[in-house]
C-alpha cells in the first residue's frame, strides 16, 4: 500500500506563495499524517478523490492508472526503464510525462533527484528491518551478564541506499562491511567507517553509465559470487541494494550461500521489486530458508511516509519551479537539460532516447 503523498503542506505553502494554484485530493495525505485542513491552511483547494488529475501539472507517486482521465502533464516515479511498455501506453493516451528516474545525475539536478531522496529512506529503513528480524543485537554491550559482541552486517551495493544503510548500521553499533562493483565505491564505503570487500573482480568505471553499475560478464559474475561467499556466510545481517536501471537486479546471493549462513541471520533485499539480489527472494514476502529470514518487502519507504513525503515534495517543488514561469504558468524550458532528459512522453510519442531504442 502506498502511503506517501506527492506534495506536503509545507511545500504547498511555498508554491502558493509563488503564484501556483494547488489542488489536493481529499484524504491524499492522511496516511502520511496530513489532514485536509493542513493543506487548506497552507493554501490548497481540496477536491474529491479521483478528480485531481486535471491540473496543468499533476504530481503523483506512481504513474496514473488506466481508469483515470488526465488532462495535464504528469510528474512522478513512473518506472520508465523497468517498464518501457507502460510508457508507450502513456504516450498513446497523449500524456506529457516527466519521470524522476530519468533526472540526470548532475550536481545541479540533485535538488530534484527524488530517486536518491527515496533511496536514502530505503537504506535507513532496510537496516531497521534487518535489526528487527535478526536474532542478535547490533551493538557491543558490556553488562554484568557478560559482553555481547557486535553483529556483523554486510551491505551489497554502495549507491545512495547502500551508503545510508552503512551509516545506519554503524550508528546502531554493528561491524559493517560492504561491496560494490564500481571503482569509486571503495573510498565512499571506507569514508563511513566500513570495510570494503575485495573479491578480485575488475572494478567498473561507472561514469559512462551515469553513475550506475553495469551488468557484468558471466565469468566476472562467478568471481563475484565466489569472493562474496565467505563474507555472506559470516554475516548476521545483510542488506542488498544493487540495481541496474532497466535490467533485472544482479544476483549476488545464491541458494548455496544462504544455506551457509547461520540460522537466525537475515537478508533484507531492497532489489526485490526487480527480481532480487538473492536467488530465494520473494517480492512482498518474508520467508525463512534454513532458519535464515529473507525479507523481500517492497514498501519500506512507504512505512515512513511522513518524512519520505517531505523529501519527495521538496524534489517535486524544485522541479515545478523549473517548468513554470514567474506567474505560475506551465512553460517547460526544453533547453534545460533536467527538463528535457526527464521527459518520457510528449505529443503522443515516447521521446526519451533510451526507451525509444528499446521499442520492438
Amino acid at each position: 500500500m502506498e502511503r506517501r503523498v506527492g506534495l506536503t503542506p509545507e511545500v504547498v505553502k511555498r508554491l502558493a506563495a509563488g503564484g501556483h494554484a494547488i489542488v489536493v485530493e481529499s484524504g491524499a495525505g492522511l496516511d502520511a499524517g496530513y489532514a485536509d485542513t493542513d493543506f487548506e491552511e497552507a493554501g490548497a483547494t481540496i477536491c474529491e478523490p479521483g478528480s485531481g488529475w486535471s491540473g496543468d501539472l499533476v504530481v503523483t507517486i506512481d504513474r496514473p492508472s488506466t481508469d483515470v482521465t488526465v488532462s495535464g502533464a504528469v510528474l512522478g516515479l513512473l518506472r520508465p526503464f523497468d517498464e518501457p511498455e507502460a510508457m508507450r501506453d502513456l504516450a498513446g493516451r497523449g500524456l506529457m510525462t516527466f519521470a524522476f528516474e530519468a533526472v540526470p545525475r548532475t550536481t545541479r539536478a540533485q535538488v530534484v533527484d527524488a530517486l536518491s531522496s527515496q533511496a536514502t529512506v530505503a537504506g535507513y529503513q532496510a537496516v531497521l528491518e534487518a535489526a528487527a528480524h535478526c536474532d542478535r543485537l547490533f551493538p557491543m554491550l558490556t553488562t554484568a551478564a557478560g559482553t555481547i559482541r557486535p553483529s556483523k552486517v554486510l551491505i551489497l551495493g554502495a549507491g545512495v541506499a547502500g551508503l545510508q544503510a552503512i551509516a545506519t548500521a554503524r550508528r546502531l553499533g554493528a561491524i559493517v562491511s560492504a561491496f560494490d562493483v564500481r571503482a569509486a565505491a571503495a573510498d565512499q564505503v571506507r569514508s563511513l567507517g566500513a570495510t570494503f570487500v575485495e573479491v578480485g573482480s575488475e572494478p567498473q568505471d561507472a561514469a559512462a553509465a551515469g553513475g550506475y553499475a553495469r551488468e557484468v560478464a558471466d565469468d566476472a559474475q562467478a568471481k563475484i559470487l565466489e569472493g562474496l561467499a565467505p563474507h555472506v556466510a559470516a554475516s548476521d545481517a545483510i542488506v542488498s541494494t544493487a540495481a541496474i536501471p532497466g535490467r533485472p537486479a544482479p544476483m549476488l546471493i545464491d541458494r548455496s550461500m544462504v544455506e551457509r549462513m547461520r540460522p537466525g541471520a537475515v537478508i533484507v533485499d531492497l532489489a526485490a521489486s526487480t527480481g532480487g539480489n538473492c536467488e530465494l527472494t520473494e517480492p512482498g514476502e518474508t520467508i525463512s530458508h534454513g532458519g535464515v529470514s529473507i525479507v523481500g518487502a517492497t514498501d519500506l519507504v512507504s512505512r515512513v511516509a511522513r518524512d519520505a513525503s517531505a523529501m519527495y515534495a521538496r524534489n517535486a517543488a524544485a522541479f515545478i519551479e523549473l517548468v513554470t514561469g514567474e506567474d505560475g504558468e506551465f512553460v517547460p524550458n526544453w533547453d534545460d537539460d533536467i527538463v528535457a532528459e526527464s521527459c518520457i512522453t510528449r505529443d503522443g510519442e515516447v521521446v526519451h532516447p533510451r526507451i525509444k531504442e528499446s521499442q520492438p
